[in-house]
């Protein structure tokens, strides 16, 4: 159980200073959650966890392709609230996109023996 809360607080510290600076200076904010921190962290902990390669690199792999279809949330969230859209509508639009083009993502890629 102290393991675990140890990872909580090390990954709620993180976002913390992120979004302090991100409050300060957006394009610094924006370059540090560009980092794969989280993706990072899981995989540390996942290490510390099985020190199994295998689950690693299946981790690994699968982040990657989970990662491309939420780029495009970070173009339409920007685009509405230009548009005049509130924030909480363009968010809920974003997350919807995301979430259509994960499920593209698994359909599709399972057809050519992608395992997600």
């Amino acid at each position: 159980m102290l393991y675990l809360a140890i990872k909580a607080l090390v990954s709620g510290i993180i976002i913390a200073i992120v979004s302090e600076v991100a409050r300060r200076s957006p394009g610094w904010g924006a370059l540090i959650v560009s980092l794969p921190l989280v993706s990072i962290l899981g995989m540390l902990w996942l290490w510390s966890d099985t020190h199994d390669p295998v689950r690693l690199a299946a981790h690994a792999q699968a982040t990657f392709w989970f990662v491309l279809p939420t780029l495009p949330m970070f173009l339409l969230v920007p685009t509405l609230l230009r548009q005049g859209y509130s924030f909480w509508l363009a968010l809920a639009a974003g997350c919807v996109l995301t979430i259509l083009l994960y499920l593209a993502v698994t359909l599709i890629g399972a057809r050519f023996g992608l395992r997600l």
